[in-house]
């Protein structure tokens, strides 16, 4: 059968009216900032546009972009995993204990690997139960903070992880290296979740499971692979992040779930320029301006632990209202 070529090139008009559209938006969206920025500036008297604390505010957004990604996939699926802080914590441990035994390639195996079981797990329990995803979440993250205080204070293995990530390995955390991470990880969220059959069926999965099933999609096999995405996309930030502090802080009753709060804000905030933009596009952006506030109130000496943390509650339910105006059904 010949295809039309009517319809051929209209659908390739529509595509180049669409990147057009996008491309205006994106180039609108840079010169906001830069106002902003500037206003920020002019606020804290030169300091906020100051090369080293650009370069500290750009380091700053890299790790929560990977987290943002992740959950993106979560988000599409309708699902919500509130554990990942936890899995962090591991991430970290393994990415110190193998990267203190083989250098970088312990460092990278490290991260992702942890992150591929313990999130894969998660989704395990997610696609065979009838746990809801955000109770289960709140248990495992119980269970991981739980493994990671009786690692810290075991005789044997707290000389492997309670220590700190050898200096000579924690280029990865650092720029330009990070950045280059960054950029790698953002051309397969992007492809991954826009050109693919996998990310397709995801996106399928959330808007309707019944329908999904209908069409022949695998659900089971669907959530295990968006387990194995989300899994890859937070063991990299666990060795990013790992690579730049050196040591992280153990998280117990449930602290670790502060970990999320910020990529949770970076990716509603996503949703709300998804309008505009494609949401991969928009979540290392966004995660940019949600940490340049941050940095923001820290040169302005705002208490943080307090004051902050509230500043942070108050934009995850302001951009949730904003990103679900207009919304008509239940919000899971």
């Amino acid at each position: 059968m010949q295809a039309d070529p009517v319809k051929e090139l209209k659908l390739q008009n529509e595509s180049k009216i669409k990147g057009s559209s996008q491309l205006v938006s994106l180039i609108i969206i840079f010169v906001v900032i830069a106002v902003i920025f500037i206003i920020f500036n002019f606020i804290t008297d030169g300091k906020f546009l100051n090369p080293s604390n650009m370069a500290v505010v750009f380091s700053h957004a890299i790790y929560p972009s990977f987290i943002a990604w992740g959950i993106v996939f979560l988000f599409a699926c309708n699902y919500t995993d509130l554990s990942i802080g936890g899995v962090l914590v591991l991430g970290a441990f393994a990415v110190n204990v193998f990267g203190n035994w083989w250098g970088y390639p312990g460092v990278i195996f490290g991260g992702v690997v942890a992150g591929i079981i313990l999130i894969t797990f998660n989704f395990s329990i997610f696609a065979f139960t009838k746990v809801p995803s955000w109770i289960a979440g709140i248990a495992l993250a119980m269970i991981y903070e739980g493994i990671a205080v009786s690692l810290k204070f075991h005789p044997v293995a707290k000389n492997y992880v309670d220590v700190q990530l050898d200096e000579s390995f924690r280029a990865l955390g650092r720029l330009p290296h990070s950045a280059v991470i960054l950029a790698i990880g953002f051309v397969a969220a992007y492809i991954i979740y826009n050109r693919t059959t996998i990310g397709l069926n995801i996106r399928a999965l959330g808007s309707n499971t019944e329908v999904a099933r209908v069409l022949g999609i695998d659900i089971i096999k669907t959530l295990l692979s968006v387990g194995l995405i989300c899994g890859v996309f937070i063991g990299i930030a666990a060795f990013v992040l790992e690579s730049y502090i050196a040591q992280i802080t153990v998280k117990t009753g449930l602290t670790s779930m502060y970990m999320v709060f910020q990529p949770l804000a970076t990716v509603l905030l996503a949703q709300i320029m998804q309008k505009r933009i494609n949401i991969i596009i928009a979540v290392p952006i966004c995660a940019f301006i949600i940490y340049a506030i941050f940095n923001l109130l820290t040169i302005l000496a705002v208490p943080s632990g307090t004051i902050q943390e509230a500043f942070l509650g108050f934009f995850v339910i302001a951009f949730g209202i904003i990103g679900r105006r207009g919304y008509k059904g239940i919000v899971k």
